[in-house]
């Protein structure tokens, strides 16, 4: 009789394989193991063991910004950041890494003016006032 017991001790308070999938899973959407405990209904030192004893989620990156764990999906781009906000606030903080590669040297439709244009190879004006004055008629 008290084997039994045990066993079903140990039967009730085993996480089974739904509930891993699921911490997984939770983890990768960024909610903390604490609300992973209250949600599956499992001890709290449940979660933090199972986290513990497997730290490296398959198939996750880190944010570059805010180091949440992001989650990826198969066939797409790996993502590196966890959501706008931190793609910008990363790429603000180190634009002295990026690589600025689409300068274009044009001259401008309306003045004459060479001006500098960066990702548009195809712009026509140097400015606002340009643009404008060439969509005003021409006064005799």
């Amino acid at each position: 009789m008290a084997v039994s017991a045990v066993l079903l001790i140990y039967w009730r308070n085993s996480m089974k394989p739904q509930d891993k999938l699921a911490i997984e899973n939770m983890r990768l959407d960024g909610i903390t193991p604490a609300e992973i405990a209250s949600r599956l209904h499992l001890s709290p030192n449940t979660v933090y063991s199972h986290i513990r004893r497997h730290p490296k989620l398959p198939n996750a990156r880190t944010c570059l910004n805010c180091g949440k764990p992001v989650k990826q999906f198969d066939g797409h781009k790996a993502k590196k950041y966890c959501s706008d906000k931190c793609r910008m606030a990363w790429w603000n903080s180190h634009q002295d890494e990026v690589k600025r590669k689409a300068f274009y040297t044009l001259t401008c439709s309306q003045c004459g003016k060479e001006f500098i244009s960066y990702g548009n190879k195809d712009r026509k004006f140097c400015c606002r006032e340009c643009y404008l004055d060439s969509r005003r008629p021409l006064q005799l």
